[in-house]
């Protein structure tokens, strides 16, 4: 007979590197994989200290058969998003498992026993640890790397999940346009941009070099005031929005954003953000002591550009500010040689967001799928 599995809160130094490593050894031979950038993840998983856990709590839990790791979880409770929903709804996610569902069953119950504990009675995921950051499992497009920031997973893990009880609630659509597609804009698009312009007087610039700090703050504040009403959306937290910024000063390429202005005052704001994941994984995730160098230095060959996020204050949000602001990045787009731009995610629900898009001509290429549970 082989060994039962054990699943236990990860507790000390050891669990900690075996929980990491554990999502190594499972893509090992798998093309598509990137590693994370490992320093990251160990804050996100509260390994280390991140701003996330002032207001949430969580517990990663490990799996094991006799002295092999085969499946891991981070169960979490995040207080600001049940205080803004009025729900005592718990999360997962970091969710790794080798392709055995009685493995996977005994990791998600342990994980929905903790959080049942704590006095949880519905369970979503997987978030990274929250819709702010990674999240959702792919369920399509496993015939290419993901773009910087966007989760991969094996093809069987929804079925993993799946067994366990879990149920679709949302799908994440990524999408792909080749540059000269975007050159080439319906000309309904163009006609709204157009207006937008003439309307509202608006005036786009890319972030200020000189005043980085204070535009990329002013990007983060536009990103919470803007996704108020979007499905399961909770605002970043100051001490959040402050360590994001820092974060991504280093990675933000001024050219490849845009904020939208009508009389001075900034309404909207987008940026494209390098697809690292081609740099990242030639250093293997690891920052130190000379990956940063080799991310920074890797920035010209990058010819992928993620479009992240365009968000424009909610009352102008029906006006088509936000195509204004993203048209302003792709002359410069060009020039810096980005051959394809992904837009990702877009909610499911987000039919608005969907049918510009589409209509521009992009292409679906991945879905990423969020799961809930009721353990009531």
């Amino acid at each position: 007979m082989s060994p039962s599995v054990r699943v236990l809160p990860v507790t000390s130094r050891r669990d900690r590197k075996d929980f990491l490593q554990l999502e190594r050894d499972l893509y090992r031979d798998d093309p598509n994989w990137v590693p994370p950038l490992w320093h990251e993840q160990k804050k996100l998983l509260g390994f280390a200290k991140h701003p996330f856990y002032d207001d949430a709590q969580g517990q990663a839990f490990l799996a094991r058969r006799g002295d092999e790791v085969v499946g891991r979880v981070l169960a979490v409770v995040n207080h600001a998003h049940n205080k803004r929903y009025n729900e005592k709804r718990g999360f997962f996610g970091f969710f790794q498992c080798i392709d055995d569902e009685s493995v996977a069953g005994e990791v998600m119950s342990t994980a929905t026993k903790w959080l049942a504990d704590q006095g949880m009675t519905d369970v979503r995921g997987p978030v990274n640890p929250s819709l702010n950051y990674e999240c959702g499992l792919l369920v399509d497009g496993f015939d290419s790397p993901p773009t910087f920031m966007i989760t991969y997973n094996h093809s069987y893990y929804g079925r993993l999940l799946e067994s366990t009880g879990f149920a679709k609630v949302q799908d994440l659509y990524s999408y792909d346009a080749h540059m000269d597609q975007l050159e080439d804009l319906d000309p309904k698009l163009l006609f709204v941009i157009n207006e937008a312009t003439r309307r509202f007087k608006v005036v786009c610039r890319p972030i200020n070099r000189k005043n980085f700090a204070k535009d990329v703050r002013s990007f983060l504040e536009i990103y919470n005031l803007s996704l108020q009403q979007t499905w399961g959306y909770v605002p970043m937290s100051e001490a959040e929005i402050s360590v994001q910024s820092a974060g991504l000063k280093h990675l933000i390429v001024p050219e490849l954003t845009s904020i939208a202005e009508i009389d001075g005052k900034a309404v909207g704001a987008g940026f494209g953000l390098l697809d690292y994941n081609q740099v990242i994984k030639k250093i293997d995730g690891k920052l130190l002591p000379f990956g940063w160098l080799a991310l920074l230095r890797g920035k010209k060959s990058i010819d992928r550009l993620r479009l992240i996020s365009t968000n424009v204050l909610p009352e102008y949000q029906k006006w088509g500010l936000g195509l204004v602001t993203l048209a302003r990045i792709l002359p410069d787009a060009i020039k810096n040689g980005i051959q394809i731009g992904e837009f990702s995610w877009v909610l499911e629900s987000n039919s608005l967001s969907r049918g510009t898009i589409e209509r521009g001509g992009a292409k679906r290429t991945k879905v990423h799928r969020l799961y809930d549970k009721s353990i009531g």
